[in-house]
């Protein structure tokens, strides 16, 4: 009977390999992480109430969200499952992880390795290694051949960039001292230059770069200026992202055998905060959690009063993630826009 339903997962594996996309293989950080700091030595956590209220089963999975985050309903997009397991988690196995797996760390150092230091969490090197191990694994599981396919076939997606600013950059004074704000972006895309080639080597073939969300208008950062966005910080995101266009015209040019995207979901973001009524929205303001202006981890739990009752009223959960319902509307745009070559 066992090997009956390893050679039907095999078969369904076959099968799933002759679409356009594979699976989704996640790099990134707490917006796209669904689990893996649950598992490591940080504070930086969200597996408990009220996070993940609205997932299915009520579960805190460890997603900052009161639900699903937007490479969930990416992957559901593409027709394949509607969450993707953390790396991490030992509830699941490599038959989980062939069909999507996440390594990404809530804080994590993004292009930036200084930035994980400060909260003890994944530097987006140990995510490669942990990447690295998944791929023995897979082979394990389905032979060279078919792994190979597999990890060609997959859309490897990397969520990274914000915490690199607003943890280290302009919240401590270490590299401000060493870069300029325009040297510091160069810095980054060098970085992100150095990680897309790395995963190519190891042979990722799609790949979908997602660009920074205008970072002045998420509450915490409104919460410092008088509930105004700070447009400076707004400013730097678009510079940046600019930066990441043409790295990608760049590398798609030298890699000729990759196809590379910037995901630019800034424009919607930017509009859904501005206009929070026209997508059925009452609050861009201020988050549904706690008094919606700070709180956010363990500052965000199940004893703070003052929580809204409906998060689909609200475009941030916590102050500094998406609601269930904006991660949604924020991946269809995605899916439609960015992502149409790959299906």
């Amino acid at each position: 009977m066992k090997m009956a339903a390893v050679s039907l997962l095999f078969v369904l594996l076959l099968q799933k390999s002759e679409a356009k996309v594979s699976s989704i293989i996640v790099f990134g950080d707490s917006s796209v992480d669904s689990g893996n700091n649950n598992y490591i030595p940080t504070v930086l956590k969200s597996n408990f109430k009220p996070y993940g209220r609205d997932f299915e089963g009520g579960k805190a999975t460890g997603r900052f969200s009161n639900g699903r985050i937007a490479t969930d309903y990416i992957s559901e997009a593409f027709g394949l499952k509607p969450t993707i397991p953390a790396y991490l988690d030992p509830a699941y196995t490599i038959q989980d992880f062939a069909t999507g797996v996440c390594f990404a760390s809530a804080g994590t150092g993004n292009y930036d390795n200084a930035t994980s230091k400060l909260l003890s969490v994944m530097p987006l090197w140990k995510e490669v290694e942990y990447y690295k191990e998944y791929q023995i694994r897979l082979r394990n599981y389905v032979g060279n051949h078919k792994a190979n396919q597999l990890l060609r076939e997959a859309l490897y997606i990397i969520s990274i960039g914000t915490n690199d600013f607003l943890e280290n950059y302009y919240l401590l004074p270490h590299r401000r001292l060493e870069f300029s704000i325009e040297d510091y972006q160069q810095f980054l895309a060098g970085i992100a230059k150095q990680f897309v080639t790395q995963i190519y080597e190891l042979g990722a073939r799609k790949i979908c770069l997602t660009g920074l969300p205008p970072m002045g208008c998420l509450p915490l950062e409104r919460t410092t200026n008088l509930g105004k966005c700070i447009h400076t910080y707004n400013d730097v995101a678009v510079a940046f992202n600019g930066k990441l266009e043409g790295l990608v015209q760049s590398l798609n040019k030298d890699l000729s055998t990759m196809q590379l995207v910037l995901s630019a979901p800034y424009a919607v973001v930017y509009d859904i905060i501005q206009n929070p009524h026209a997508y059925g929205f009452e609050h861009s303001a201020k988050a549904c959690c706690g008094s919606g202006r700070f709180e956010m981890s363990y500052l965000c739990d199940n004893h703070n009063p003052l929580t809204c009752s409906d998060a689909t009223k609200y475009v941030f959960w916590d102050s500094f993630h998406p609601t269930d319902r904006t991660n949604a509307i924020v991946a269809q745009y995605v899916f439609n826009k960015f992502l149409a070559v790959f299906q």
